[in-house]
């Protein structure tokens, strides 16, 4: 429950980066925030499976560019889906699932699948 609630903070963070780097994505409040992060969570681990699945032939067709268009996809379902959350477009949903992506990636990076910040130690070798 921990690292689902962490991984729902980290693309809450994403969201917000994406707002306010990107001029058609609009949050009423931070609530409608922190509902679409959780929300965007519950879509990708439900609705995203299934669809990437069934879209599987596409992506493979163009070398994975279509999990942009997917995520893309997720964005928007979950403005859709979350009254107060607005993307103008199809290229700012595009946009907002770089964003979060890469933010994602950036936190996760650091923290385990179980919730838990990770320290890695490195260990230089001498020849």
């Amino acid at each position: 429950m921990v690292g689902f609630l962490l991984r729902a903070a980290i693309s809450a963070l994403g969201l917000w980066v994406a707002s306010e780097i990107l001029p058609g994505l609009h949050f009423e409040s931070p609530q409608k925030l922190v509902v679409a992060a959780v929300m965007l969570g519950i879509v990708n681990a439900v609705v995203r499976p299934l669809v990437f699945v069934l879209t599987l032939p596409l992506t493979l067709l163009t070398l994975g560019l279509f999990l942009l268009v997917l995520n893309a996809g997720m964005v928007a379902l979950v403005a859709w889906i979350v009254p107060g959350f607005t993307i103008s477009g199809f290229w700012t949903a595009v946009g907002a699932a770089l964003v979060v992506s890469l933010v994602s990636w950036a936190a996760s990076s650091a923290i385990g699948p179980t919730g838990r910040v990770e320290v890695f130690h490195g260990r230089i070798r001498r020849d």
